[in-house]
């Protein structure tokens, strides 16, 4: 018979009287995110209309912190400060074939209030801290000029997902201000509603969301989730317990060095050991202390029995640097790591940039094209995504500067081996440019082989009959060169002035 059997019979409990056992709960990182009692963030229960979104109060709470730690904590400003560096340092630019296209670009970037050359590098820091960022675009009447205004990620209420593609959001609602007033805004999206979408999501759109548009780029999210996230939710919790730690280790430090006087009176009762007490001063430095055979002083200073923590320190922050693909020796703790190891340890960091730069860039080209597609329907302009002159492309600063001797000695060795392929007949021009181009990516240089070949042959032709043209008027005689000259200054054609003098030797009047 169970202990709680017994319990029971004492106090005359049957076991058909006992109440039904409550049913078992599931741990508190199982529990819904309205669940009572304590969870790290980065462990918190996800929202029960949406698991691929965090709790409103969840979102709310990441964002707040992901912003008190990139000011008050080093490692997180670190982690957020270096990619920013290598992304954004010597600036970006947006640029674009046509040259029309390309000075309503260079309007719509150095505008006073767009002053993307300014605004761009805080924008891109809070777009990591908060996982997104949403622009309202304000389109000026009559020549379809755009200037984009800040909604705070923090003020955003919800992201609503188109009902028939959950993975395309459609409109952004925020929190209601002072006033009770919300504001509902239309995603933008390149194009015309019922060209892109359903009826009824066409619909929604214009009768839902009559605020404007908006701009909305969201980072580290599920296909069909609705917010964004910070990049540093996984590691809060760690950045916080790194910082604890150190200034546990700062007590620790202080208590090491503090000391007390122990005095020790041989003989004394415990009347005469209070009566020393009183009148005991604790000697200053530098100064003598006169006392006979009974009296001992002494300094002890507290033995904590604590081993070195750097060990410790280590492990807690590689876990942090480990979690964003950041290098030791990036923060310090570069212990035996030399130049060629560091160079081979920076390459997964720099892969991960690089996919941070190219969300980079195909965000700020959409907006670049959202600007000519603006400018171009307030002239009554539908622009043809297909052609060259409406592409916009986002030039970003090299990540690291690489050293191109080796490049350039490859790209030599290429080229010469593609020229003999040629002439000996094993390779088209065009799968050689190919070769040349793989290359070339290595300097920066991206193009069609293609495109770039019937380029080639074609500026090769023109000089070719420029060079002619030129040839025919270098070997022709002195005084008809001359005669030429002044019928084309008089106005008269270069074939008239040949024609006038056949001979070669008279020329007409």
């Amino acid at each position: 018979m169970g202990l709680l059997n017994r319990l029971m019979e004492a106090v005359g409990i049957t076991a058909a009287q006992a109440p039904e056992p409550a049913p078992t709960r599931e741990a508190a990182s199982a529990q819904g995110a309205d669940e009572p009692g304590w969870r790290r963030l980065s462990g918190d229960g996800l929202s029960n209309q949406n698991d691929r979104d965090l709790s409103p109060m969840a979102q709310d709470r990441m964002q707040k912190l992901a912003e008190y730690l990139w000011q008050s904590n080093l490692l997180a400003n670190r982690l957020v400060e270096l990619p920013l560096a290598y992304l954004l340092a010597e600036g970006v630019s947006l640029q674009c074939k046509d040259e029309e296209h390309q000075k309503l670009l260079n309007a719509f970037w150095s505008d006073p209030i767009n002053n993307w050359p300014l605004k761009l590098t805080p924008r891109v820091r809070a777009l990591g801290l908060l996982g997104e960022q949403c622009y309202i675009a304000n389109v000026r009447e009559g020549d379809g000029f755009v200037r984009l205004g800040y909604l705070d990620p923090r003020q955003i209420a919800t992201v609503v997902a188109d009902p028939d593609n959950p993975e395309q959001p459609i409109g952004v609602v925020t929190k209601r201000d002072n006033r009770g007033k919300q504001h509902k805004y239309r995603v933008v999206v390149l194009g015309e509603d019922e060209d892109l979408f359903s009826a009824n999501t066409a619909r929604i759109r214009a009768e839902d969301f009559t605020d404007g548009e908006c701009l909305l780029y969201q980072l580290n999210k599920f296909p069909n989730g609705s917010r964004g996230r910070s990049d540093l939710l996984g590691q809060i919790d760690w950045l916080d317990a790194y910082d604890e730690f150190l200034f546990n280790e700062l007590d620790r430090i202080g208590y090491l060095r503090a000391f007390v006087w122990d005095v020790t009176l041989t003989g004394a009762d415990p009347e005469a050991v209070k009566e020393y007490e009183k009148t005991f001063t604790p000697p200053a430095p530098n100064s003598t202390f006169v006392h006979n055979d009974s009296v001992k002083l002494e300094a002890k200073s507290p033995s904590l029995q604590a081993a070195d923590t750097s060990e410790s320190a280590r492990l807690l922050r590689n876990h942090v640097l480990g979690g964003s693909t950041t290098p030791e020796h990036w923060f310090g703790g570069g212990g035996d790591v030399n130049r060629a190891a560091a160079s081979e340890m920076g390459e997964p960091t720099f892969k991960i940039y690089t996919g941070r730069q190219n969300f980079l860039k195909l965000a700020l080209e959409e907006i670049g094209r959202f600007v000519l597609w603006k400018a171009a329907e307030a002239n009554g302009k539908k622009p043809d995504w297909a052609e060259d002159k409406w592409q916009v492309t986002a030039v970003f600063p090299e990540l690291v500067n690489r050293d191109v001797t080796k490049f350039a000695s490859a790209m030599v060795s290429v080229v010469t081996a593609v020229v003999q392929m040629i002439d000996a007949g094993l390779l088209t021009e065009e799968t050689a440019l190919k070769l040349v181009a793989d290359v070339a990516q290595r300097f920066g240089q991206d193009f069609d082989a293609k495109t770039e070949l019937e380029a080639a042959r074609k500026e090769a032709a023109d000089r070719k009959a420029k060079a002619a043209a030129s040839d025919v008027f270098r070997n022709e005689p002195a005084d008809l060169a001359a005669a030429r000259a002044e019928r084309d200054a008089a106005g008269v054609g270069t074939k008239g002035a040949i024609a006038a003098g056949e001979d070669g030797n008279q020329v007409a009047a």
